[in-house]
């Protein structure tokens, strides 16, 4: 078991801890957060590490978005040494979303309660500035710091032009840091976001080196690092999320490689933070609820046609936009669904209640 001094080590913050002491028979439960998660059986950390799953009422009643995912807190009612239920979860910090693949109406949650995200791309033909887009948008609106990573510097003469397209797109609002996790160079320059008690979190498409960046981050190899073909293009080396703790006490979680980042309904800022200079721009346009298609009058088309804007940066808004609202809509639907089913089930307990009463 790690030799923690304390549950402070773990990010237990007064954020969480003001929320575990409000639970009701707080005294016989305790803390605990989700360092892996294998299909609802957890490793938990807290005084000691305990293998766990969810109370039979929070399994009927946890959403999927909801049930407790890796860098989640968690109370626990211990039921020995190496087992224990979890009874209540507490509510995130920061999370990251996506559209769950192959559904029509639920957002899949990859991490909770990450600090900084390191989006990692690659140097190489792979470099795909509207898929940071995506990440950034994400991050920001799950309430986490972005920083822009740039793997494998050492396959190219210079990154310079790379370096450059990434901070087009960060619009000084992320970080962009140039490293390569083969020969070691730049990884001292992530030293700042990688704080004790900190959690920091790594995502990023398929083959953009991840998992060697997390080896060199814990000199070691946890993660099994897959061959990349020469054409750049890597599979996954991950299929499951868990928590490392660094020497210096900061705690480290990769995600798998994700082939698919489907845009969630935008709560926060996120799409607004990544495309800044738009937003800025359509303060200019003739009408507040421009769209900036085809409206006379419209700053953004106009910077777009003077040069001054990406129409690929517009586009790529857009796109996002579209996503964003038709999940919406499907989440939406889903929650009057779900609502739906809850009270048929509430009435069909009633009836089952009055039921027995006639009989008796």
């Amino acid at each position: 078991m790690l030799d923690l001094e304390s549950l402070h080590l773990l990010g237990f913050s007064q954020y969480f801890s003001s929320q575990f002491a409000a639970l009701d028979e707080s005294e016989r439960l305790a803390p605990a957060r989700v360092v892996a998660d294998q299909r609802g059986h957890y490793t938990l950390l807290g005084e000691r590490l305990w293998h766990g799953t969810l109370s039979g009422r929070l399994r009927h009643e946890l959403t999927d978005e909801q049930r407790p995912v890796t860098g989640d807190w968690v109370a626990v009612e211990p039921v020995d040494d190496a087992r224990a239920v979890v009874s209540a979860t507490l509510e995130r910090s920061t999370v990251l979303r996506r559209k769950a693949a192959g559904t029509t109406a639920s957002a899949q949650i990859l991490a909770a309660n990450v600090d900084v995200f390191f989006v990692v791309t690659t140097a190489t033909d792979e470099l795909n500035p509207r898929r940071v887009e995506r990440f950034l948008a994400a991050i920001w609106s799950g309430g986490a710091q972005p920083v822009i990573v740039l793997n494998k510097v050492d396959l190219v003469e210079s990154a310079a032009p790379m370096i450059d397209a990434l901070r087009a797109v960060a619009r000084d609002e992320a970080p962009v840091v140039a490293v390569s996790a083969l020969d070691g160079r730049g990884l001292d320059a992530l030293a700042p976001w990688v704080e004790p008690t900190r959690t920091v979190g790594f995502v990023g498409s398929s083959g953009v080196g991840k998992s060697s960046l997390i080896n060199a981050m814990l000199h070691g190899h946890v993660q099994r690092a897959s061959h990349v073909a020469d054409d750049g293009r890597g599979r996954h080396t991950t299929t499951g999320r868990s928590l490392h703790r660094l020497e210096n006490g900061a705690w480290l979680m990769d995600t798998p490689g994700l082939r698919e980042f489907g845009a969630v309904d935008d709560e926060g800022d996120g799409l607004r933070r990544v495309f800044s200079d738009i937003d800025a721009l359509a303060n200019q346009c003739r009408f507040r609820d421009c769209r900036h298609d085809n409206e006379p009058g419209c700053a953004v088309r106009a910077a777009v046609e003077a040069g001054s804007l990406a129409e690929e940066r517009l586009r790529s808004l857009h796109k996002l936009e579209r996503e964003a609202r038709a999940a919406a809509v499907r989440h939406d639907h889903a929650a009057a669904a779900a609502e739906k089913r809850k009270w048929k089930g509430i009435a069909r307990s009633l009836r089952s209640l009055d039921r027995d009463k006639d009989r008796g």
